[in-house]
């Protein structure tokens, strides 16, 4: 499948901003293509091992100020449909999706606005494990300018009316919600496209 039905160069995102603004996302960078050993912090790491690593996908988009940059990752699990569901409910349940030692790594890709878009730059971030296909869709953003983040934010709390946390203020928690969501649309698209096409 092209990357660019993976990680559209541009993703629009009708709505996706704080107050339901339209978001426009161009993607700076893909990052090659890699297994998951360095990819994430090792207790997600470990978390994320029940279901496997088959293949992992990452790319960095950053909004249409370039005052933001969020890395948006797909892992291809090893996993079968139940391992998948027995994944899913326990990020539910402990809410693993939550917890800031849990956070994805970023992709900062030399020679973009994201150079600086390291493990302190980290503000806000989503996991999703899907229970229909063996994929897990993250994304983590940041400001592009290399700030650090004392607190980083879940995306679904910064998206939150009424938080008042820098992530939430800045609407990161909705540039990584909102980029995550469009990513996995555009995933499932290709997916059934070509599942439907005559052999």
């Amino acid at each position: 499948m092209p990357v660019d039905q993976l990680f559209p160069p541009t993703v629009q995102g009708r709505g996706a901003g704080p107050g339901g603004a339209d978001r426009i996302w161009t993607r700076i960078a893909v990052a090659p293509d890699s297994g998951c050993a360095d990819a994430f912090d090792p207790l997600l790491r470990r978390a994320l091992a029940p279901v496997g690593c088959q293949r992992l996908l990452r790319a960095t988009y950053t909004d249409a100020t370039q005052s933001y940059v969020t890395t948006v990752g797909l892992l291809f699990a090893k996993a079968d449909a139940a391992a998948m569901r027995s994944l899913d409910g326990r990020f539910e349940d402990e809410r693993l999706d939550r917890r800031s030692d849990l956070m994805p790594r970023p992709y900062a890709a030399k020679g973009t606005v994201a150079v600086g878009f390291g493990a302190e730059q980290r503000a806000s971030w989503t996991v999703s494990v899907l229970t229909d296909a063996p994929v897990v869709v993250y994304a983590v953003s940041g400001w592009a300018d290399a700030r650090t983040v004392d607190e980083p934010q879940p995306a679904a709390e910064a998206m939150r009316s009424g938080a008042t946390s820098a992530p939430a203020q800045a609407g990161l928690g909705h540039e990584a919600k909102g980029l995550a969501d469009r990513v996995e649309r555009s995933l499932r698209k290709s997916v059934t496209s070509s599942t439907e096409q005559p052999s």
